[in-house]
């Protein structure tokens, strides 16, 4: 047995990780390990095929959402095993999975003696302004509105330096611009509506960084997205909002009170659930897989792709 690990090297100490895949690759009796280096101009699909071609049986990302997310649309082509080893500021899929975040020797580990999970994938079809479409995969979350414009406002380099309270600084910008938009959309082979709205987000799965839960029924592995349609109209429903998602989602919703208090539904949020999504824009927008601008779309055609890849978690779980 041989494991790669594909990583992003501004993300990691490559001594010290090296020190203890070798240590655990060892002590689990695999043989030694290959290593394969991102880059700006290729920051995870290449690097993966790369170590799928060399006859690998298991790959270990070691960087931010932006590293796992390339690295595990890869591997769904091939079907091998994917561990993550946490090293960016969101870890969006390791939080959502409760793998752990800053020790990596339990990451590795996890990597050489766990057991595989199948998740869920989300394949997802973007329209550009040009007309042409391309096509990628996300395991969190792709969203139209305040995140994507958050993100794109979000200054890397601040980002390098204080982490996630870079985006209180893009959220404020964010939230100063005319964020309301109308869109088509249809949920699987229903009928085609119509909206007027702020945010549209598809979740493979719920919590955000700051252990934010903005969507409390998503499951990684159950066959479906959820959908948020956001559409806040002045400051009484933005409090609406912020007490739907940190009140009832991020306490009420973790407690046995869940079971006393039950669900309010508001106005300004919508929560759908589909295997698929298409929506078309009439003007282009910004969009976001998994925490990173991809560009502006005029349209997207989302669709979820069952136990498309498989993630190694402690064999104890």
């Amino acid at each position: 047995m041989r494991a790669a690990v594909v990583y992003n090297p501004v993300k990691i100490d490559l001594d010290a990780v090296r020190a203890v895949v070798d240590r655990e690759q060892a002590r689990a009796g695999w043989d030694p390990t290959l290593w394969f280096e991102t880059s700006k101009e290729d920051p995870g699909r290449g690097p993966t095929l790369e170590a799928v071609a060399a006859g690998v049986d298991l790959v270990i990302a070691a960087g931010g959402d932006g590293t796992v997310r390339l690295v595990a649309e890869a591997l769904a082509e091939h079907g091998l095993p994917l561990a993550l080893l946490p090293s960016g500021t969101g870890n969006l899929l390791a939080r959502n999975m409760d793998l752990t975040l800053d020790d990596v020797e339990h990451s590795v580990r996890t990597a050489f003696t766990g057991r595989g999970r199948p998740i869920d994938l989300g394949h997802v079809e973007i329209r550009r302004p040009d007309g042409s479409v391309d096509q990628h995969a996300f395991l969190v979350m792709a969203g139209l509105g305040i995140d994507a414009t958050m993100l794109a406002a979000t200054d890397e380099d601040l980002k390098a330096k204080v982490g996630w309270l870079a985006y209180v600084k893009a959220i404020v910008a964010a939230l100063r611009q005319t964020n309301t938009f109308r869109l088509q959309y249809r949920l699987d082979d229903g009928p085609l509506q119509r909206l007027r709205t702020h945010t549209v987000i598809v979740g493979n799965c719920g919590t955000l960084t700051g252990n934010i839960l903005l969507l409390p029924d998503a499951a990684l592995d159950d066959g479906r997205f959820d959908v948020l349609l956001m559409s806040p109209e002045g400051l009484g429903h933005w409090l609406q909002v912020l007490g739907k998602v940190f009140i009832e989602n991020g306490i009420v919703r973790r407690t046995p009170l869940r079971h006393v208090i039950g669900r309010r539904e508001i106005t300004a949020l919508n929560y759908v659930t589909a295997a698929a999504m298409s929506l078309a824009l009439p003007a282009a927008r910004q969009v976001e897989l998994d925490g990173d601008t991809l560009g502006e779309a005029t349209g997207l055609h989302v669709r979820v792709l069952p136990g498309a890849v498989t993630i190694q978690v402690p064999a104890e779980s």
